[in-house]
C-alpha cells in the first residue's frame, strides 16, 4: 500500500510539474562539517520559472546523488520548496524604449546531506521538464525538452582536500534585461570561500536525463546529453559569434542577436594548485525583446586584418531617443585623424596601426552615452589548420597553418567540438583523442602579436577506421602481364602477400602473380587499422565466342552480342558500330556486312566474326498527296510487289481489298499504305497518302430585297475567292463579287444565282430576288391583317420600295400606347404585345425613312386587326 501512494505522489506531482515554464537554474553548497567519518554539506538549488506560464514550480523537488566518476547511483532526496521568491522589472530606465515585461519567480531549495568521501567524488542532481518552448538557439520543431542541474562535490583523487570543498557561487543579478541587435553585458561572476581560482566559459545546456525530459523523477544518472543547438550557435557560442565572455571575471559582453529566447550556460572551474577540482554551472533561458537602449553602442573591437582597410562604422543602438551623433578616430599617439556627425560613416585608414574609435551620442543631454572601440588595421592576417588523423580513441593531430603579414601568430584557441569540456587547447599544434564518433565541428581562434584575431571552422568526421578505398576489387591479368593496385587513404600502407609484388609498402604495388592471387592491403593512421582486399584473377588466354550469324531488315538497329572474358573489345568497321569498345554494341546495318571483334587482356588478344545478312523492307507507295473541295471524294493510287497490303484508317474507304479506294473523308486524313512479304523481312513497309479536305464555303448573296425603275442597287456576295452571278440582267458585271443592278422597266421578281468559287475551284451557290416597282420611293403597308396563326396574312409588314434605310415604324392602339417597333424592312407585327393577343380593332402606324436620293420620307395611316 505504501508503494502506491508514493507511486500516486510522483504521479500527481509530474502532472502539477509538468509545462513549458523552467528559465533556468543553479546550485551551489557549503562545507559544514565532518562527523563520523562523514562530511556533511548544506545544498543550496535555484529554479527559475516564467511569472506568466500559470505553472507551479516542483513542490517537492527531487534531487538525486551520484558518483561522480562511475555514474553510480548513490541516493534520492525528496526536498520541499524553502521558499518562493519574485523578481521583476519594475522600474526600466527612460532610455530604454518599448521595456520589456521581465518576470521570474525563483523557487529555493534547501537541504543538508551527508556523504563519506570518495576518490572521485560526487555529482548532485536535479531535473524538471520542461524548459519553455521556442527557444530560438535550439534546432526548429525540437519540442518538449527537460531540464538538468548540477552541482560537483570534488574527490581526493583530484585534491586530497577536496572532499571539504565549498563550491564557487554565482553572485550575478538574476534579472536580465537585453534589447535585441543591442550592445549589454551581462555578468556570470562567482565567489568562492576557499579562494580557489575561478575561470569561467560558455558549456552546453543539458537535456533531462538520458530520456530526453519527460518523466525524470528521480534524476536519471549521468552521462546528460546536450541540447540540440540550431546552426549559427553552440555550446561555446549560445548567443552567437558576436558575444563572448571573459574566462577571468565571467562577464558577457557582446551584440545581442535578435528578439527570441536563448538558453545559455555558464561554467566556473574551480582551481586549486593548478589542478580543475569542480565545475559549477548556471543555466538561463534569457528572453531578448525587441526594444531599444539610447546608447553609445559598438563592438569592442574592429579587426581589419583580413584584406581591407576600410571601416564602415555605425551606432548599433537604433533607439529613436538618439538625437546626434559624433565618431572621432585617433591614431596610436592619440592624434585625431578623422570625425564625422552622421549616423553611419565609412574611413580608410592611410597605414596600418592599431586606432581609437570614440561614439557620443546626445552630448550634454538626456541619456547621453559614450564608448570607445579598438581597430586593428593589419590587413593579411589568414587562420588556418591541417588535421591528421581520425580515428576514434586515437590521436589526431592538428597543425596550425595560419598565415599573417603583420607580426607573428601567437595565441591559439581550439575547439575539437567534442563536447566534453576538456576538448579545448592553446597549443599551436596540439593532439586530441576523441571519445565519440561523427561529424565534428572544430574552431580556432588565432592571433597574432597585433592584436588581430579571427577564426576558422573545419568539419571532420571521426571514424572507427581509417577510410580506405580500392580503384577495383577484381581484375583480370593474361600471363605474363603486370597491374597495378591502387588503394587510397592515409597513412601507412603493406600488402600481403608480398611475393610477385614491387613497392608493396605503397600504395600502389606493382603485381605480376602467375596464379590466381587475392592481395589485402593494411592501412595504419596513427595506430588505427583498416583493411580491404583485390583479387587479380590470371589467365593464359583469352575466351571469345561471338552469336550466330544473322538476318535483319535493311537498315535496321541490332544489338551484338559475345561471349567473353576480355577487358578490352574492338569492333569493326568502326562506321556502322554506335560504340566500337563495347562488347555488346549496337550496329546499324544497310548492307550485308562482317562485324569483326578483337578481346584483349592485356598482350593477349583473340578474334571472332559476325555476318549481318540485310534484306530490304517490302516498298509500298501510297501515292501522292491531293486535296478535295468539302463533301467530294479522291481516289487513291497505291501500288506494291508485295503480296499483302493493307489501308487505314478503314472507316472512310470504299473497298480495303484494292490498291485504288475511294476515300471520303470529312477532314483532311492520312492514310497509310502497309505492305507484307515473305522475302526474309518479316516486318511490314509503310506509305501514307494526305487527303486534305478543304473546308466548306459559305456562299452568300444576301437578302431579298426591292427597287423602283432607276434606282441602282448594290449587290454584295462572300464566302469565296470567285463569283459569277446568273442571270446577268441589269448587272453591272456578273463576274464579281459585288455588281451595281439598274433596272428601267419594273419586275414582279428577279431570282440570281451567285457561283461562289474557293482557291481550289470548288464552287458552292446562293440566291436572291429582286422586285422592280415603277413608283415612287415609298412604304408600303397593309390596311388589314388577320393574326390568327392559319399560314395566311399572320403578320403585318412594312414593305420600303427605294429607300436606303427605315429609321422607325411605329403601331399605336388607340390609347396611344406603342404596341410594335421596328427599324428592318419587312419585319411584321404577329398581333401580341409581351406574348399577349390585342383586341381586334383599328389602329395607328407612322414610318419614318430616308430614300435613295437622300429625301426625307414620313407617313401615317390606319389599319385594322381582324380575329
Amino acid at each position: 500500500m505504501k508503494k502506491a501512494v508514493i507511486g500516486w505522489m510522483l504521479m500527481c506531482m509530474l502532472f502539477t510539474a509538468r509545462a513549458d515554464h523552467i528559465t533556468g537554474g543553479e546550485m551551489n553548497y557549503t562545507f559544514v562539517g565532518i562527523n563520523n567519518g562523514l562530511y556533511t554539506y548544506q545544498v543550496t538549488a535555484k529554479l527559475f520559472m516564467d511569472c506568466y506560464s500559470n505553472r507551479r514550480l516542483p513542490n517537492p523537488a527531487y534531487f538525486g546523488i551520484f558518483n561522480r566518476g562511475t555514474g553510480a547511483h548513490i541516493m534520492d532526496l525528496s526536498i520541499p520548496m524553502a521558499r518562493q521568491d519574485r523578481l521583476l522589472l519594475s522600474n526600466p530606465s527612460p532610455c530604454i524604449t518599448n521595456p520589456p515585461n521581465v518576470c521570474y519567480d525563483i523557487g529555493l531549495y534547501n537541504f543538508t546531506v551527508n556523504l563519506p568521501p570518495v576518490a572521485e567524488g560526487y555529482l548532485i542532481v536535479i531535473q524538471a521538464v520542461y524548459r519553455v518552448q521556442g527557444i530560438s538557439n535550439l534546432t526548429p520543431g525540437y519540442g518538449n525538452i527537460g531540464v538538468t542541474y548540477t552541482g560537483e562535490i570534488p574527490g581526493t583523487a583530484t585534491e586530497a582536500s577536496g572532499p571539504q570543498n565549498n563550491s564557487a557561487r554565482f553572485t550575478g543579478d538574476d534579472m536580465v534585461v537585453i534589447c535585441a541587435n543591442n550592445s549589454f553585458s551581462y555578468s556570470f561572476a562567482a565567489e568562492d570561500r576557499d579562494k580557489d581560482q575561478l575561470r569561467y566559459s560558455f558549456t552546453n545546456a543539458y537535456i533531462g536525463g538520458s530520456g530526453g525530459g519527460g518523466t525524470n523523477f528521480p534524476p536519471a544518472p549521468p552521462p546528460y546529453a546536450s541540447v540540440p543547438y540550431g546552426s549559427n550557435y553552440g555550446p561555446d557560442a549560445p548567443l552567437g559569434r558576436n558575444v563572448k565572455i571573459n574566462p577571468t571575471t565571467g562577464l558577457i559582453t557582446g551584440i545581442a542577436p535578435s528578439d527570441g529566447i536563448y538558453v545559455v550556460t555558464v561554467q566556473v572551474e574551480e582551481i586549486r594548485n593548478g589542478v580543475v577540482i569542480a565545475t559549477q554551472r548556471k543555466d538561463l533561458q534569457i528572453r531578448i525583446t525587441a526594444c531599444t537602449i539610447a546608447s553609445a553602442s559598438m563592438p569592442p573591437e574592429y579587426m581589419l586584418c583580413k584584406n581591407t582597410q576600410t571601416i564602415t562604422l555605425t551606432n548599433l543602438s537604433t533607439s529613436p531617443l538618439i538625437t546626434s551623433t559624433n565618431w572621432e578616430l585617433f591614431d596610436s599617439k592619440g592624434v585625431s585623424v578623422y570625425n564625422s556627425n552622421n549616423t553611419t560613416t565609412s574611413y580608410t585608414f592611410p597605414d596600418t596601426g592599431l586606432y581609437t574609435i570614440k561614439l557620443v551620442i546626445n552630448r550634454n543631454q538626456q541619456c547621453s552615452d559614450s564608448a570607445t572601440s579598438l581597430a586593428y588595421v593589419y590587413p593579411g592576417f589568414v587562420p588556418d589548420f591541417i588535421v591528421n588523423g581520425i580515428c576514434f580513441k586515437k590521436p589526431t593531430q592538428f597543425f596550425d597553418a595560419s598565415t599573417t603579414s603583420y607580426g607573428l601568430v601567437n595565441s591559439w584557441d581550439w575547439n575539437f567540438g567534442d563536447g566534453t569540456g576538456n576538448d579545448v587547447s592553446a597549443l599551436p599544434s596540439p593532439t586530441y583523442s576523441y571519445v565519440s564518433m561523427g561529424l565534428k565541428t572544430v574552431r580556432l581562434v588565432a592571433t597574432n602579436t597585433k592584436g588581430c584575431r579571427d577564426t576558422t571552422y573545419k568539419n571532420i568526421t571521426i571514424v572507427d577506421k581509417p577510410p580506405l578505398s580500392l580503384a577495383f576489387r577484381d581484375t583480370l591479368i593474361c600471363v605474363p602481364d603486370a597491374v597495378q593496385l591502387k588503394a587510397i587513404g592515409n597513412g601507412i600502407f603493406s600488402w600481403t602477400p608480398g611475393t610477385a609484388m614491387v613497392n608493396g609498402n605503397t600504395a600502389n604495388p606493382t603485381v605480376t602473380p602467375g596464379t590466381t592471387t587475392t592481395y589485402t592491403v593494411h592501412l595504419d593512421d596513427n595506430g588505427c587499422l583498416n583493411h580491404d582486399s583485390v583479387k587479380v584473377r590470371v589467365v593464359d588466354h583469352v575466351t571469345l565466342k561471338a552469336m550466330n550469324d544473322t538476318t535483319i531488315c535493311q537498315s535496321d538497329t541490332i544489338g551484338l552480342r559475345l561471349q567473353s572474358d576480355g577487358l578490352k573489345y574492338s569492333w569493326i568497321p568502326t562506321s556502322q558500330v554506335m560504340n566500337p569498345t563495347d562488347p555488346n554494341p549496337k550496329v546499324v546495318t544497310r548492307f550485308t556486312t562482317s562485324y569483326q571483334v578483337t578481346a584483349s587482356i592485356g598482350s593477349c588478344t583473340a578474334t571472332d566474326q559476325v555476318i549481318v545478312t540485310t534484306v530490304p523492307y517490302p516498298v509500298a507507295n501510297a501515292g501522292a498527296d491531293t486535296t478535295i473541295c468539302f463533301g467530294t471524294h479522291a481516289r487513291l493510287n497505291g501500288s506494291t510487289e508485295a503480296n499483302a497490303f493493307a489501308w487505314l484508317p478503314a472507316s472512310t474507304l470504299s473497298n480495303l481489298k484494292i490498291l485504288d479506294p475511294v476515300a471520303s473523308p470529312a477532314t483532311s486524313t492520312a492514310y497509310v499504305l502497309s505492305a507484307n512479304d515473305n522475302r526474309g523481312c518479316p516486318k511490314p513497309g509503310y506509305d501514307t497518302i494526305v487527303v486534305t479536305v478543304l473546308p466548306d464555303i459559305n456562299a452568300y448573296a444576301g437578302r431579298d430585297t426591292a427597287v423602283i425603275t432607276g434606282q441602282l442597287l448594290q449587290l454584295q456576295a462572300t464566302g469565296g475567292l470567285n463569283y459569277q452571278w446568273i442571270p446577268s440582267i441589269g448587272l453591272s458585271n456578273p463576274g464579281i463579287a459585288n455588281p451595281v443592278a439598274n433596272y428601267p422597266t419594273p419586275s414582279t421578281g428577279i431570282s440570281y444565282k451567285v457561283l461562289v468559287y474557293n482557291d481550289a475551284g470548288c464552287v458552292d451557290s446562293a440566291y436572291i430576288k429582286v422586285k422592280v416597282f415603277k413608283t415612287m420611293p415609298s412604304v408600303f403597308v397593309p390596311n388589314a391583317f388577320t393574326p390568327n396563326r392559319d399560314g395566311r396574312n399572320d403578320l403585318l409588314r412594312p414593305v420600303a420600295v427605294g429607300m436606303t434605310r427605315i429609321d422607325y415604324f411605329q403601331i399605336f392602339n388607340r390609347w396611344g400606347q406603342l404596341v410594335f417597333s421596328t427599324t428592318t424592312n419587312e419585319h411584321g407585327w404577329d398581333g401580341t404585345i409581351a406574348g399577349k393577343l390585342q383586341p381586334s380593332g383599328t389602329y395607328v402606324w407612322l414610318v419614318k425613312a430616308v430614300d435613295y436620293t437622300g429625301a426625307p420620307y414620313v407617313r401615317r395611316g390606319t389599319l385594322v386587326l381582324l380575329r
